[in-house]
């Protein structure tokens, strides 16, 4: 497999979570590599996102699960001002990292596997919409994980290289304060004003933040009011939280919904919720991760753990009970982002390392 000529064509076909048709052309690309490689295909259709992909090559034992993403961030004509290049050892394009170059390493690697005479059932999902929450890939990859032994996600790596073995959960919440319009001028007092009562509200969400817990809660958006003489009747906020601690997430949303209005005759409406539980570095993890370690080390590569505050379509695994390893796609900087780069060299490594975990393992 000539993998930078298979990557240079998933990052020009672009695919932004939320066009249907650009999705499925990579969906398309995927199903006809995986084909070439003797995977049976199956095509699961999705109305809302782009459909889903399952490849799957016969084998002993239960199968080894990849997990990849086809959608980007990136709006379609990226491509055209951030175009994919090659030089000084790195490789640049939108979506390099999350996640093309990890759709070839998985490629590259089953590829590899099967020529070192690996006897291994291997599934390989391709989902279309994790940069918008999984919602109609979530039941599909919990499903598969179930049927199987282990699953890889394959994230881009952290820049050390390192696997991610803890990630942060969380979610998020809508919150819309309902006030009373009124004249500013002739009629302020008969108005309620609704972005007031919301200024109270962001200080007490504010406050929810727990750093000693490593939880976190962030106001990141804000709309409310018409015109400066008019007392604003609706005002409206998009608030993120991250939780690390098991329990957290559900601690959070009771806090939430708990929410009392301050000012008289205003009303408040909180939606929302977790949509991601934490992935601690538990005893499962631990032992998952240890014995990757060991299999890596055979090689000559060292493996090493770390974590991160974002989360993925692990964080739908892990509370399953489930092994898991994340971060094993290319190692590189700046994802979602016009500075969007991996290494070159990484592609190699990931295809040499991956390979032998299916082998071994």
């Amino acid at each position: 497999m000539d993998t930078n000529t298979l990557l240079k064509l998933l990052v020009e076909t672009e695919s932004p979570s939320h066009d249907k048709s650009a999705v499925d052309n990579v969906g398309a690309i995927m199903a006809e590599e995986s084909r070439k490689l003797g995977a049976e295909v199956a095509i699961v259709a999705s109305q809302k996102t782009g459909d889903h992909v399952i490849a799957r090559w016969g084998g002993s034992g239960k199968p080894i699960l990849f997990v990849c993403h086809m959608d980007t961030v990136f709006p379609l004509g990226t491509i055209k001002t951030f175009q994919y290049r090659e030089a000084e050892g790195k490789i640049m394009g939108p979506g390099v990292s999350d996640m093309k170059a990890s759709l070839v390493i998985s490629l590259a690697s089953i590829e590899e596997a099967i020529k070192q005479g690996a006897d291994r059932s291997i599934t390989l999902l391709c989902t279309s919409d994790e940069e918008i929450g999984s919602i109609t890939s979530r039941e599909l990859i919990q499903t598969l994980a179930k049927e199987s032994e282990l699953v890889l996600v394959m994230e881009p790596a952290l820049i050390s290289g390192a696997l991610k073995t803890w990630r942060k959960g969380g979610g998020g919440f809508h919150v819309k304060v309902k006030g009373r319009a009124a004249h500013a001028g002739g009629d302020h007092e008969k108005g309620r004003n609704a972005i007031e009562e919301m200024a109270h509200q962001v200080l007490a969400i504010q406050k929810m933040t727990d750093y000693s817990k490593k939880t976190t809660l962030n106001v990141g958006a804000i709309q409310g009011g018409t015109v400066s003489n008019v007392v604003p009747e609706e005002c409206s906020v998009e608030v993120d939280f991250r939780v690390l601690q098991p329990g957290e997430g559900e601690r959070i949303e009771t806090l939430m919904k708990s929410l009392k209005p301050v000012l008289e005759g205003t009303t408040i409406e909180v939606t929302g919720g977790l949509n991601r539980a934490p992935m601690p570095f538990d005893e499962r993890m631990q032992a998952t991760f240890g014995k990757a370690k060991t299999i890596a080390a055979e090689i000559g590569i060292d493996l090493t753990a770390g974590g991160t505050g974002g989360m993925s379509d692990a964080n739908l695994v892990a509370p399953l009970g489930i092994p898991v390893l994340d971060g094993l796609g290319a190692i590189g900087e700046g994802y979602h982002s016009d500075r969007e780069y991996i290494f070159a060299g990484s592609i190699p490594q990931r295809v040499k390392l991956i390979s032998t975990l299916l082998k071994n393992w």
